[in-house]
């Protein structure tokens, strides 16, 4: 989520030749002299103690204690520019053209204008979001349109998104979609047919799926698994004692363990992966837990960022993850043996998804060499 940032902003800021500048200038310049998300997941340390300014006018805290209630106020490493590039803009339009949605959009996340844009690899990545914009699921963190009975799916909606995936000249695409329980399938199908058709466009396009649980029904895991995609993704989201509370009452924890692992049993070969959002409430050790239950589900790869509240009726962040715990985190799961880990204040499920399968499949080969 995109915020209007008040902390960095002062009162009174003047040029070299004495002429006022606007707290939007001032704000940008801050922004374009601060360090990047990389620096931090790299070397979170001495950016903090070298680089004051940064904190200078933050008067917030990071974590809001047991009865409190406000709000609290995002911290510097969470702030974010608005997006734009060319590659941005291009998309953008196409999407706006085709009536195809994005999760990028939807969810309002914070990289969406470095992942369209390609990164510092050039590595363009989108996340379409197939079946509308609308979920029959209302969980407490997600800024998704909700309703009982969403609009019909589009059976143009397959071919139309694999006909611009192919024209934007993608290396990896994320598909995921909106919970559909209206559908006696929940949309596997249509989830099949897409990917289908974006590998008879083009087959060397990287597919990945970050699916719904189906309510549990494997053999719609298995028609996923079966239709040529190259990751299976589904998001276990929150530890097991906040599920109910965080997640809508028909996703549970185990449920969603159990898709994971049935994924991973049809096809032993396809990669699997699942993203925890941190800042909920969680304590460490239910992290910990959360991660030793993903790997004895066969779970390949994980995610873990920031929880942002999206609206004012949505969950409150009960804590601001520092970049120092999200790269402990990154070596406990090392450590555990997931394939790779992306672990940072702002990595979503889908962020820099492209570079992220790279890494994990250059990573695998030298293992392989090695043995």
């Amino acid at each position: 989520m995109i915020r209007r940032s008040t902390g960095l902003l002062s009162f009174g800021k003047f040029d070299s030749k004495g002429r006022h500048k606007s707290h939007l200038e001032t704000l940008r310049e801050r922004i374009s002299s601060g360090p990047s998300l990389q620096d931090f997941i790299n070397n979170p340390e001495p950016i903090l103690k070298e680089d004051p300014e940064v904190w200078k006018d933050y008067e917030g805290k990071l974590k809001r204690e047991k009865g409190e209630d406000q709000r609290l106020r995002l911290p510097p490493w969470l702030k974010r520019t608005i997006p734009t590039g060319k590659n941005y803009s291009r998309l953008k339009e196409q999407l706006r053209n085709l009536n195809l949605h994005t999760v990028c959009e939807e969810a309002r996340c914070p990289n969406i204008g470095e992942c369209w844009g390609g990164g510092e690899h050039g590595t363009a990545t989108a996340t379409i979001m197939l079946m509308g914009d609308t979920c029959t699921r209302g969980c407490r963190f997600c800024s998704v349109k909700t309703s009982r009975a969403p609009p019909p799916l589009d059976p143009k909606e397959p071919i139309n998104t694999a006909t611009a995936i192919a024209s934007w000249g993608l290396d990896y695409v994320v598909l995921t979609s909106v919970d559909r329980d209206d559908l006696p399938d929940g949309g596997s199908n249509h989830f099949a047919e897409t990917v289908r058709e974006i590998k008879r466009q083009n087959g060397d396009i990287l597919v990945e799926c970050l699916v719904p649980d189906f309510k549990g029904d494997l053999e719609q895991v298995k028609v996923i698994a079966d239709c040529g995609l190259d990751v299976y993704a589904h998001n276990i989201e929150t530890v097991e004692s906040l599920t109910p509370f965080v997640r809508d009452r028909r996703a549970k924890y185990r449920q969603s363990l159990a898709t994971l692992e049935a994924a991973k049993k049809f096809r032993p070969e396809l990669i699997t992966k699942s993203s925890i959002m941190l800042g909920l409430g969680e304590t460490d050790a239910e992290i910990e837990q959360t991660m030793t239950d993903l790997r004895t589900a066969a779970v390949d790869c994980v995610t873990l960022g920031q929880y942002m509240q999206p609206t004012k009726r949505h969950l409150k962040v009960v804590e601001y993850v520092t970049p120092e715990k999200y790269a402990y985190w990154e070596k406990v799961g090392n450590e555990m043996g997931f394939l790779y880990v992306a672990s940072g204040p702002l990595v979503r499920s889908s962020y820099k998804a492209g570079e992220f399968f790279i890494a994990s499949i250059l990573k695998n080969r030298k293992t392989s060499n090695i043995q």
